[in-house]
């Protein structure tokens, strides 16, 4: 009996600025892993999404564009937005929030590796040294307040922190299953000194960390935990926090490895996921060929891992070490210190996956 190929259904989201081209070369390497492992298919479905869209139709994200997105298998999502794009409230275009929180896409994931010892802004360093994944509730706390009734008070405005048992909960369970693939340790990172929220949050963590008695837990406050990123990023294992102190340490951990182009993520749901570089639009360098594939390349091996076939899986496997032996031994694209243009660094990966095979 002749093995049936397994089809994934994909919804990509080229976005703005360089978002085209960091997926073009993340969807290289994805032909490529198709074409070695000769088992599985991936049908594309192009979304216009984003800024352009909202200044050409007026709708960065309409109802109908979210109803098809949300029956695809998985979304590869560029960077969305654009500085001068901007809605009524003085807010940027942000429909990729919209999608974590109408998808219900609570467990941001954020892993952090250094490839290479020069692309590291710390000395004595060396690749793998720093190797670690930061996990942010992506659909409650301070960034919940952006959807809250404004007070009609033109010298007053105020954002309020949302957590809930729910919420903390399910995270907070990612993160322990993420920590039993790794090395077992899941640091807590919140302001409990300060916030009753942030206590409420560290008991939850408390509570929840006895069912998983195999892995070890640690708290910290979040000053102290970016002060211990700069000088002992080795010791973490797994982050859980709350949304907007997530957003900024993994800025921080992107800072540590080489630059957000070197920063993969996945906001991860109970039946939906988006994969997408961490970085920006950055559209002063876009149409230059200056920017870093490799968010989006190893974004898409997220993508395969997810998806839970053995041969995504194999994929997976297959870029991260592409990714690994390329830039062991190749300066990159020139935020890394390179020369490379992101064409040519997707192309000698795509390469070195055919080359696995």
């Amino acid at each position: 009996m002749v093995n049936q190929r397994a089809l994934f259904h994909l919804g990509v989201v080229p976005g703005d600025g360089i978002g085209p081209e960091v997926i073009a070369e993340g969807l290289k390497v994805l032909k490529t892993v198709e074409q070695s492992l000769g088992t599985v298919s991936f049908s594309l479905r192009h979304f216009p999404v984003g800024a352009g869209e909202y200044l050409r139709s007026g709708e960065a994200l309409s109802d109908t564009r979210f109803s098809e997105l949300r029956k695809c298998d998985a979304i590869l999502l560029g960077a969305i937005g654009l500085p001068d794009v901007r809605l009524p409230d003085g807010t940027e275009i942000s429909p990729q929030l919209d999608l974590r929180e109408r998808l219900d896409l609570y467990c941001g994931l954020r892993p952090l590796r250094l490839f290479h010892r020069d692309h590291t802004p710390l000395k004595g360093y060396d690749a793998g040294d720093i190797d670690f994944v930061l996990i942010r509730e992506s659909t409650e706390g301070l960034f919940s307040s952006r959807r809250a009734e404004r007070a009609n008070d033109p010298d007053t405005a105020s954002d309020t922190m949302c957590i809930s048992r729910k919420g903390s909960e399910r995270v907070f369970r990612a993160a322990f299953e993420q920590a039993r693939r790794r090395r077992r340790l899941v640091t807590l990172v919140d302001k409990a000194n300060v916030l009753p929220s942030m206590a409420f949050f560290r008991r939850i963590f408390d509570q929840v960390a006895e069912d998983y008695p195999d892995v070890r837990t640690e708290h910290l406050y979040v000053d102290a935990a970016a002060l211990r990123l700069v000088r002992k990023p080795e010791s973490f294992d797994v982050i859980v926090t709350e949304n907007m102190f997530g957003d900024i340490l993994s800025d921080l951990g992107a800072g540590l490895v080489g630059g957000m182009g070197m920063a993969p993520s996945a906001d991860i749901g109970e039946g939906h996921a988006v994969f997408q570089p961490a970085h920006g639009s950055a559209p002063d360098i876009a149409g230059r060929g200056l920017a870093n594939p490799t968010a989006t390349i190893l974004s898409v091996a997220l993508m395969l891992e997810w998806l839970d076939h053995p041969e995504t899986v194999e994929g997976a496997r297959l870029i991260r070490r592409a990714v690994e032996e390329i830039l062991a031994h190749c300066p990159g694209t020139r935020d890394l210190g390179g020369k490379l243009s992101a064409c040519e660094l997707g192309d000698l990966i795509s390469r070195n996956v055919e080359g696995q095979r």
